[in-house]
């Protein structure tokens, strides 16, 4: 039986920084959401991982094995009575608000990315306080995420009149004006003052 994957896969926060798991684990963390039907149930075979990723059976009962320590997922095998002849195996999602997440498609809740226009190339994506703070954490800067992530809500994510386009621009010039005091004087800068700080609002 063919497999039919839903058109949205999900992975929450807590897999996708997982430091327990390979990139690989959480890619087929979100396939089995993907695949789980109405009571949590993924039904596909190990060799239907392989065909889709093009790996051997090895690294997916690798991956399998990650998420499954980790308790993410659980693997169910049925038996045929009385011997250990294998009937059936299903993995079971162990997050349930992933499940409604992924197996109700008409009204779909991604409380993570709170997509716009989501069919609009290039659309505007709005960042999450913990995508600001990987951002900046990657970066090594100083810059308050919280007080960033309040300040752009209170405007709607707007910069004027027009919505933000690059959210991470506006972090960069946020720690530009933050490294050079020089700036604070430049009135084609609109700053934003917080805790004795200067910051600038990402206008382009």
């Amino acid at each position: 039986m063919k497999e039919k994957p839903n058109y949205y896969a999900i992975i929450p926060a807590e897999v996708r920084y997982s430091k327990a798991l390979t990139p690989n684990a959480k890619l087929l963390y979100a396939e089995i959401t993907a695949l789980c039907n109405m009571n949590g149930k993924c039904t596909a075979s190990t060799e239907y991982f392989c065909r889709v990723y093009e790996v051997s059976r090895a690294s997916i009962q690798n991956w399998l094995s990650l998420l499954d320590k980790n308790g993410y997922i659980t693997r169910v095998l049925i038996y045929r009575q009385g011997s250990k002849e294998i009937l059936s195996r299903y993995i079971k999602l162990v997050d349930k608000p992933s499940l409604k997440m992924c197996t109700d498609n008409t009204n779909i809740n991604i409380t993570n990315t709170n997509l716009t226009d989501s069919n609009t190339k290039g659309s505007f994506v709005k960042p999450t306080i913990i995508d600001i703070k990987e951002y900046c954490k990657e970066r090594k800067n100083n810059v308050d995420c919280e007080t960033f992530f309040d300040f752009y809500e209170s405007k709607d994510w707007l910069i004027g009149k027009n919505k933000m386009k690059d959210w991470k621009a506006c972090v960069r010039t946020w720690e530009k004006s933050r490294n050079n005091k020089n700036n604070t004087n430049d009135r084609t800068t609109p700053h934003f003052h917080q805790k004795g700080k200067d910051y600038g609002d990402g206008s382009f």
